[in-house]
């Protein structure tokens, strides 16, 4: 049996490269987040979510764009409580050239698979409490 083969992942560089790429990164979110929260200041949409609309149930992924027009308002606890799962995600990517992308792809694609798996599980569980919806 031959061992799983991993796909070459590019050298970090230099810590002040990592940085750079890193506040890069913070300040087009940062931006991001401001528009969005302008977009949504100036025309609300309501429930952006398909299967929420349908069916009254959230996805894993409902607050996702809470997240983001809450933390362009600056208001931080309300971020992290619409989705605390999307506020970690995005971290690891904003932080990513800092090594959490390094690490992230040192693990087998097994364990990858069983993180997210998690992530998701918590997050719907998460949605469910937060929404108030009760699965009978």
């Amino acid at each position: 049996m031959t061992a799983p083969v991993r796909a070459a992942r590019p050298a970090p560089g230099p810590l002040g490269v990592r940085l750079s790429r890193t506040a890069l990164r913070l300040l087009l979110a940062a931006g991001a987040a401001a528009g969005v929260a302008v977009l949504h200041d100036a025309h609300d949409p309501g429930v952006l979510c398909p299967l929420r609309r349908l069916t009254g149930i959230p996805c894993p992924a409902c607050g996702s764009t809470t997240v983001f027009i809450e933390a362009g308002h600056g208001h931080w606890l309300a971020a992290l409580t619409a989705n605390p799962v999307t506020v970690l995600a995005v971290l690891g990517l904003l932080t990513a050239p800092l090594g959490t992308g390094e690490r992230w792809w040192r693990l087998t694609a097994r364990r990858r698979t069983a993180v997210i798996a998690a992530a998701l599980a918590t997050a719907w569980v998460w949605q469910l409490n937060r929404l108030g919806v009760h699965l009978s």
